[in-house]
């Protein structure tokens, strides 16, 4: 589903936000400095509390949430976190915007797998991306705060992992994760070892070279056993079935084309009876920047570009997962969302996260200027902080799976059953 062509008409809710005065509306408005990270905590939908404090960069990875039961639904405890630092450069690349992906029940007829993204634009973003360490690794903090948590998932199986998958490694953000000290965020447990001492051996798996050994000189490679395998491209699982006791994904599956095929191929590489834990971007990531960019298009150029990159949504994950074998499924979401100083600074990061837009089709070249400067009156106007910061959303939906085993718990047959719900309920 894409984005409506140039000379759409805009519904009467876009009519009424065109009017904004965006010409006027200077690039940065008078206001504090604004500290280098800050910690919001959402609670339960609209009830919320606000706690800020700054931060170092390096002790970012410190931020810890302990989850409650996952579910299906987007109404779960939601944390917020890491703002980043002011930009004075101009961005002049493509966002990454968010829409619903939608995934069609096909059978399996070997047909070819329908393309939304470039592949090998992902690949040149990622490279030149970790072509800058300093600024790659400043910008690493959502990528870290997403592998700490879907580790954290780990400490609820008690059990180690001979060999283990990290496909999608990035910048072994999962091996990282891996080695840090009490990695249960609950202040009431004792003090527990880092999850890599039930890890034999961590496979990291990626297909930019230069991303996935940026950091190989770094302390924690030395708290963990890690090899790095380049891939050519991470639609395609290079390794022998049933090899990996564990497999890990995070913040690497929504870029994939064919994303039921590799979920199949990750299903098809672990042991029985063995898990993988994924962790994507998804629904209505960046749903701040999705609206006021395409507002600011129709409004300056009387149309909009394809500057969005569709998404899963939760809904699908499970069906997705199911398809690919799976068993045992829990899917949950986590909407992490960051302050920025500006719009420009967010766009920034992005590029320097290598999540800029890689759609098909997608209009080459900068964004106009005129279009960035009413993006920003826009979305201060429909979306801003009253301390004059902007929020980004990012929805990460959270993803258990486990091959089939022979010793795994099974539903009994419908209608076994020898006793009545009904009764039950009315005896008490």
């Amino acid at each position: 589903m894409l984005p409506a062509r140039a000379g759409a008409t805009p519904s009467p809710s876009e009519r009424h936000c065109c009017i904004i005065e965006v010409a006027e509306i200077p690039m940065q408005k008078e206001r504090a400095p604004l500290p280098r990270h800050r910690l919001f905590v959402l609670l339960q939908d609209s009830q919320f509390q606000k706690v800020t404090q700054t931060f170092s960069p390096m002790s970012v990875s410190a931020l810890r949430c302990r989850y409650a039961a996952p579910v299906m639904n987007s109404t779960t405890r939601r944390v917020v976190c890491l703002a980043a630092a002011p930009s004075s450069r101009f961005f002049a690349g493509s966002p990454s915007t968010t829409i619903r992906r939608s995934y069609a029940v096909t059978s399996g007829g070997g047909s070819a797998a329908f393309q939304v993204f470039n592949r090998r634009t992902k690949w040149l973003q990622k490279e030149r991306a970790a072509s800058n360490p300093e600024a790659s690794r400043q910008a690493d903090y959502l990528k870290d705060e997403v592998a700490n948590r879907l580790c954290e998932r780990l400490l609820d199986i008690k059990r180690s992992f001979p060999r283990a998958l990290d496909l999608g490694a990035n910048s072994c953000n999962v091996a990282r994760a891996l080695t840090r000290e009490n990695p249960d965020p609950d202040p009431s447990k004792p003090i527990s070892e880092p999850l890599a001492t039930r890890i034999g051996e961590l496979v990291a798996a990626e297909s930019s070279h230069t991303l996935l050994h940026r950091d190989a000189d770094l302390p924690f490679n030395n708290d963990i056993s890690i090899t790095r395998t380049v891939l050519v491209d991470e639609e395609h699982v290079p390794f022998e079935p049933a090899s990996f006791d564990l497999v890990l994904s995070s913040l690497s599956l929504h870029w994939i084309n064919d994303l039921p095929g590799v979920l199949t191929q990750i299903n098809n590489v672990l042991k029985p009876d063995a898990p993988f834990i994924g962790a994507m971007l998804g629904g209505d990531s960046l749903f701040e920047l999705r609206t006021s960019l395409q507002l600011a298009e129709q409004e300056r150029r009387g149309g909009i570009s394809p500057h969005v990159s569709p998404l899963a949504d939760v809904r699908d994950v499970g069906g997705l997962m199911q398809r690919a074998g799976f068993k045992m499924l829990t899917v949950d979401v986590d909407d992490i969302v960051v302050d920025y100083p500006d719009t420009f600074a967010l766009m920034q990061d992005l590029q320097a996260m290598g999540e800029g837009n890689a759609i098909l089709g997608r209009e080459m070249g900068a964004i106009r200027r005129e279009v960035l400067l009413a993006n920003e009156g826009i979305y201060r106007e429909l979306h801003g902080n009253e301390d004059g910061s902007i929020p980004a959303t990012f929805r990460i939906i959270y993803m258990i799976g486990w091959h089939e085993g022979a010793d795994q718990p099974t539903a009994l047959p419908r209608g076994s059953g020898d006793m009545n719900l009904k009764d039950i309920l009315e005896s008490n």
